[in-house]
């Protein structure tokens, strides 16, 4: 039998991105960049941030991606948690599927339903504001894009937050420094969001994105902070794969078989 904690030590951002690669060409379908981004962020989380020892669990952490075009990472993660059978995640974007581009609560392990930009973090205040008043020590995470930045409603949150003194908050940016259309740099540029946040009254550090050790200790270290926090995650668009890092177009391109095969072989050797 597989125990609690071997099934946290499965959670590698290497297993999760060989798990996107293989699924997303399975189904042909895009959005794979943003997956390799948070791969590393979902295994820290995964792998021993959050307090889930179970989807059912109502004293659970909880958990919103808002970034929701990055779903299939999510997928990957429940997963390789042994929360999702292999025979459902091999579902991924087919006819019928819980499984979409964008997760579903109705799929267990999923929280909240998320695909509209710019709303995650809002979902995340209120549950956590939710767990202080039902008494419960539950925490929330939130992982969000530095496009979400961009979003007057994320802002809105994050005043909401820092008003009612959610420590129980804690909010990832995965900045990779690129979006949909183009590069955050061109579209609108948040300079210093560590500063930004800071301003807004909130907790804030900036961490390497792909450094899982670092995440763990610095969400830790955050724990005796009376604010909500947040952790602008350095990453790099495609992490893992040459030929993705920080090209707008694996946005939304799916990979020809040559292109898998390559993607697999450089994966397997992070």
């Amino acid at each position: 039998m597989t125990t609690s904690s071997e099934t946290h030590r499965s959670v590698t951002g290497r297993r999760i991105r060989e798990h996107v690669l293989r699924e997303s060409r399975r189904a042909n379908v895009g959005h794979i960049g943003s997956s390799l981004s948070i791969a590393d962020i979902l295994a820290a989380l995964y792998g021993g941030i959050l307090r889930v020892g179970s989807p059912e669990d109502p004293d659970r952490d909880r958990f919103v991606l808002s970034k929701g075009h990055a779903a299939l990472a999510l997928y990957v993660t429940l997963f390789l948690r042994g929360w999702l059978p292999e025979s459902e995640l091999a579902t991924y974007c087919g006819d019928d599927s819980l499984l979409g581009v964008h997760p579903a609560s109705e799929l267990p392990g999923i929280d909240f339903s998320t695909g509209s930009l710019g709303q995650g973090l809002s979902l995340a205040a209120g549950a956590a504001l939710a767990a202080r008043m039902s008494g419960s020590r539950r925490r929330v995470f939130a992982l969000v894009s530095d496009a979400e930045l961009n979003e007057g409603s994320t802002w809105e949150a994050v005043m909401f937050a820092a008003q009612h003194r959610l420590s129980n908050l804690y909010l990832f940016v995965d900045l990779n420094g690129q979006q949909a259309l183009g590069y955050t740099r061109d579209v609108m540029a948040i300079e210093n969001p560590v500063e930004r946040f800071t301003a807004f009254g909130w907790d804030a550090e900036e961490v390497d994105g792909h450094d899982v050790p670092a995440m763990t200790s610095a969400v830790a270290a955050a724990e005796t902070d009376p604010r909500p926090h947040v952790f602008v995650a350095r990453t790099v668009f495609g992490r893992g794969v040459s030929y993705m890092n920080g090209q707008i177009k694996w946005h939304y391109w799916p990979m020809s078989e040559e292109e898998f095969a390559q993607a697999m072989r450089e994966v397997a050797e992070t």
